[in-house]
């Protein structure tokens, strides 16, 4: 099943990409994103922005006022600042509780998109061959551990393609991360120019000829 192995494969690239981006680095990101967009959390954090903004320019003030020589201008911006503040924590608990709920929300789809199919598919095509063995290419240990769990003896069963591919794609990654770093460094260290220290010589004073006092 040509297909299936080409599913199996791009399951488990899309999964190395998640793994090596990470959860959340990638969460971060779509969250990044729907700000961009008119929505009910852009629209929050925008107002979040504002208040806060208003907060900052109170509490400027209020520094900048003696509570001694302008007490009735302290006391009116000491309550605003309290009241600001206030309003200003509870939309950031809102918010904080929207982006979790999001963050649920997406580790959910995730799941569904990569885990969920990594347990279903090898379970429901377990007596599914991805592809036959060459006849009598491998002993009989061989064929009977690549066909495990259920397919037909002689095959590569599902399971086994999916470690296959799990591995091999890892392996990839590894020797690509390790290539890019490898460049990275070379280019690097070419960039950086040499530092000349210049070696102190040694002061060297003139001779100077002595004149032998003549003994009187």
């Amino acid at each position: 099943m040509p297909s299936l192995m080409v599913v199996i494969l791009v399951l488990e690239v899309f999964v190395q990409l998640i793994n090596a981006v990470g959860s959340a680095k990638l969460n971060s990101l779509l969250w990044r994103l729907l700000m961009l967009f008119p929505s009910e959390p852009a629209r929050m954090d925008k107002e979040k922005r504002a208040l806060q903004t208003k907060y900052l320019a109170v509490r400027k003030d209020m520094q900048a006022t003696s509570s001694q020589d302008e007490f009735a201008k302290w006391a009116r911006l000491r309550r605003q600042h309290d009241k600001l503040y206030e309003e200003l924590e509870k939309k950031k608990q809102r918010f904080e509780a929207v982006q979790g709920q999001y963050n649920t929300i997406i580790n959910v789809i995730r799941f569904l998109l990569t885990r969920a199919p990594q347990y279903i598919l090898p379970f429901w095509y377990s007596r599914e061959p991805m592809f036959w063995l060459p006849k009598n290419l491998f002993p009989y240990y061989a064929e009977w551990f690549l066909s495990l769990p259920k397919a037909p003896l002689g095959s590569v069963s599902i399971g086994t393609w999916q470690v296959a591919c799990a591995i091999a794609i890892k392996l990839i990654y590894d020797i690509v991360a390790a290539v890019v770093v490898t460049v990275a460094l070379s280019a690097a260290s070419k960039k950086k120019t040499a530092v000349k220290i210049p070696v102190a010589s040694e002061n060297t004073q003139p001779k100077e000829t002595v004149e032998e006092k003549k003994e009187l």
